[in-house]
């Protein structure tokens, strides 16, 4: 019989990661069994937690729009064929850019504030990814390895600054001073009552901006085209007078730029100020977002979406089944990154082979070479 065939889009992007998916809740059901508690209720309080009532529902957004900036960086990169691991230590510099700008623009509206608040986060975060793109391109040192060693520079970096250069002398805590309320991004409850008290805000709509611009950049244009033969075959793109060099470098700035969005959700819209370890870890879920959504705009959206679903079930399932511990909720989660992430290709091997044989063409050759064998 022929190689295998790969599989049909539809089953790639949707088929696919909601087999390991479901496996992925199965596997927590029995976590959750094990303990003594009902996978079933539990899968109820996760959902009505995440989107059976306004702040719950608001909660979801709120984790889902940071989720949805790191997964962009992540798929940016990837389409270059480069593999940015570096967007929490982005996220996390890009947080003094906003803040420095908001706090410059005081009493500012927040129609002038933002703005200038999202391209200062996009620019720091931008320099901080190109740093690594830039060693990569000229010098040769893999990205993978630069982006995690700069996540720790910038940990450092930001306690330095936080407790030493932005603290005001008037307060013990690690963090900036405040920012005023004319130029903080609304929330989406001062619009809509039916979000309650959740933190959701207008970061949301850069989020969909993000999206949209992501797709028209990657599919519908010049530079898009470049960036997807460079991650197909570098040789090719030389060849084909891409400079190879040049696309590492903006590639990595563009998905640095986008990684630093979480400092306009965090820092302008919900903490309104610069606190230590705001990012959470965002960077590292949007890894598992990028690869769920299979590098595409819409995917990530619905993968983030179900990252904060989980983020926000979990802890209403915390709440409500104090038998099912914070660590348990972690474990969830983990399994849901393990099964859509790492071990995506579980299945791939057999769906391909069971879509070989649906084909009425390759049906009929797999006849032939078995015939052909029982006749030898």
């Amino acid at each position: 019989m022929s190689a295998r065939r790969p599989l049909p889009r539809w089953a790639d992007v949707a088929l696919l990661p909601a087999i390991n998916l479901a496996l992925a809740f199965l596997v927590s059901g029995l976590v959750v069994l094990l303990v003594g508690e009902n996978p079933f209720h539990a899968i109820q309080v996760i959902i009505y937690g995440a989107f059976g009532y306004g702040d719950g529902f608001g909660y979801t957004l709120y984790y889902a729009t940071n989720f949805v900036f790191t997964g962009l960086a992540v798929a940016v990169a990837a389409h270059a064929g480069l593999f940015n691991i570096g967007g929490d230590g982005q996220a996390y510099v890009a947080g003094l850019g906003a803040v420095v700008v908001a706090l410059a623009l005081d009493q500012t509206h927040w129609l002038l504030a933002m703005p200038a608040a999202v391209i200062a986060a996009a620019a720091v975060g931008g320099f901080w990814a190109f740093i690594p793109g830039w060693l990569q391109a000229k010098r040769g040192s893999h990205v993978v390895i630069t982006t995690i060693m700069f996540n720790f520079i910038a940990a450092a970096l930001m306690v330095y600054m936080v407790n030493r250069v932005l603290k005001p002398a008037s307060t013990m805590a690690p963090e900036s001073e405040t920012i005023e309320v004319a130029g903080r991004v609304p929330q989406l409850r001062q619009f809509f009552s039916f979000f309650g008290y959740s933190p959701v805000n207008l970061s949301i709509v850069i989020a969909v901006l993000a999206l949209v611009g992501c797709y028209i950049l990657i599919w519908h244009t010049k530079f898009g085209y470049a960036m997807r033969v460079l991650g197909a075959n570098p040789t090719a793109s030389r060849y084909a007078g891409i400079s190879n060099s040049k696309m590492i470098m903006i590639t990595m700035t563009i998905s640095g730029a986008l990684a630093g969005m979480v400092a306009i959700n965090e820092v302008m819209g919900v903490q309104n100020r610069l606190v230590l370890d705001y990012v959470a870890g965002a960077g590292f879920v949007g890894i598992a977002v990028a690869l769920m959504g299979r590098n595409h705009p819409i995917g990530i959206a619905l993968a983030a979406l179900l990252f904060g679903a989980l983020y926000q079930g979990g802890q209403e399932l915390q709440f409500v089944i104090p038998g099912i511990t914070r660590e348990m909720i972690v474990v969830i989660q983990a399994l849901v990154i393990l099964f859509t992430g790492a071990m995506e290709g579980l299945f791939r091997p057999s769906l391909e082979r069971a879509f070989m044989l649906l084909s009425p063409e390759q049906k009929a050759e797999a006849i032939a070479v078995s015939t052909a064998k029982s006749e030898s």
